[in-house]
């Protein structure tokens, strides 16, 4: 089975703990997480070079090719787990991308003022 690929800011408070809690829900195996700082170290390192901004935006490469970032790479992670999917099928609403995105963004512009920093990427991936 394919996986989802999620590339996330693993010195990020905010994302690393969000990070447990969703592999804890994952119970298919169905999402693989990638620190945004060993992603030269991948076969999608393409996602750099396309000037993505990769820290401030979660990036996710989906089963089937298709790249999504942002909210809507929350919400796709939301429908692949079992415990979260009716949260997602909400998220599709059409006027959520619009209320949802600009929220999702003022939190990753803010987030390490509220949470801190961590000096170097954890460990535990």
């Amino acid at each position: 089975m394919k996986r989802h690929k999620v590339f996330f800011d693993a010195q990020c408070p905010l994302c690393s703990n969000a990070k447990k809690i969703l592999m804890k829900l994952d119970w298919g195996n169905r999402i693989e997480w990638i620190p945004v700082q060993s992603i030269e170290n991948t076969s999608y390192a393409y996602l750099k070079d396309q000037g993505r901004d990769l820290y401030d935006e979660i990036h996710m490469v989906t089963a089937d090719g298709h790249v999504l970032a942002g909210f809507q790479t929350v919400r796709r992670i939301l429908k692949a787990l079992p415990l979260t999917f009716p949260i997602s099928l909400l998220l599709y609403l059409p006027f959520m991308n619009t209320l949802f995105s600009p929220l999702y963004m003022w939190v990753s512009k803010n987030r390490y003022d509220w949470f801190g920093r961590y000096d170097r990427p954890l460990e535990e991936y």
